[in-house]
């Protein structure tokens, strides 16, 4: 298998008693090995659900209802998918092949342990290496993210450490076991400006050593036209556009354009100066528990005609690389 993972038509649906919620409707793309990829869209769009699914931590009662998640683990391509959860074979490529940063690293960390204890004990999970020997493989990674005093830090608390240094110490984690893959869900959602510059350059220069794939989840455009080299746009469950980073300021679909003037600086796009301001998307997501005929961003989409209310349109390659939801296409 050439790439690292193919998700073939995934459905991830969550059964509650007021109905069925599908977070994830029928999705399909690839992650490339080495590549960095980039998925955007409002809240409770199904981005974060996606690739929870991915790493087969969906919570209940949702869980995957169709398709396949193909993972190549060099020695054989494993469908995550069809594995039970509490599966060894799961179990040891959690955390080992595929990695996840969390949003929150105060929700991530125990307070009740050390972060040196919190990053030996995965360590010493896959590896079945000595408590010392993983104490001290703790400190090289604190010392790899930029922590000023490793030796130090491994015996502090999460609540001893600032924002950015737990950020740190969760990205030292998930880089722990060389991970093929690292997922980054909003990494730098509750850090100063000058603090997400820094984590960014450190996830950029952890990429290069690990030679590995990351897929960061985020509202924020700015980061993903600066970090990667595909972007995955997408809304209530579905991929509405996946074009290359480079050519975001040439985004098609509505959904897209209206992301991009809602941003309120985005003079990283040189067609935008940085005197515009920021347009609202106008309406309301539709409820995911509604059955929805047509394209789903129709009721809120400015270029809305009668089709787009009946006719739920296919991904369409536009060009090379670009692929587009939309009847107008």
């Amino acid at each position: 298998m050439e790439n690292l993972v193919e998700v073939q038509d995934v459905k991830t649906h969550f059964f509650t008693d007021e109905g069925v919620v599908k977070a994830v409707d029928g999705v399909s793309f690839d992650i490339r090995k080495n590549e960095v990829l980039g998925i955007v869209g409002e809240s409770g769009c199904g981005k974060s659900v996606l690739f929870r699914s991915i790493l087969r931590i969906e919570q209940k009662p949702g869980r995957i209802v169709e398709g396949k998640i193909l993972f190549d683990k060099e020695d054989k391509v494993v469908d995550l998918a069809a594995l039970e959860k509490d599966s060894e074979e799961l179990r040891a490529i959690q955390g080992k092949d595929i990695a996840m940063i969390f949003q929150e690293p105060m929700v991530s960390l125990s307070p009740l342990y050390t972060v040196g204890y919190q990053i030996a004990e995965g360590i010493i999970e896959h590896t079945g290496i000595t408590k010392d020997e993983a104490r001290v493989k703790a400190i090289e990674m604190l010392r790899l993210v930029g922590m000023n005093k490793p030796e130090k830090n491994v015996d502090e608390y999460p609540h001893q450490l600032s924002g950015g240094m737990r950020q740190r110490v969760i990205i030292a984690m998930a880089l722990s076991m060389n991970p093929k893959l690292i997922i980054a869900d909003e990494p730098t959602t509750a850090l100063d400006v000058t603090t997400q510059a820094q984590i960014l350059d450190l996830m950029s220069q952890m990429r290069n050593s690990i030679q590995g794939s990351i897929v960061y989840i985020t509202h924020d455009l700015g980061v993903i036209a600066e970090t990667t080299e595909r972007v995955i746009v997408m809304y209530l469950g579905r991929i509405m556009e996946l074009i290359p980073a480079a050519q975001l300021s040439a985004a098609l679909h509505p959904y897209t354009c209206s992301l991009r003037a809602s941003e309120p600086r985005l003079n990283v796009f040189k067609d935008f100066t940085e005197e515009e301001q920021a347009l609202p998307i106008y309406g309301e997501t539709p409820n995911p528990r509604d059955l929805i005929h047509g394209c789903p961003f129709a009721p809120r989409c400015p270029r809305a005609n009668g089709g787009c209310f009946e006719n739920l349109p296919e991904l369409h390659e536009v060009t090379s690389g670009h692929w587009v939801r939309c009847l107008h296409y």
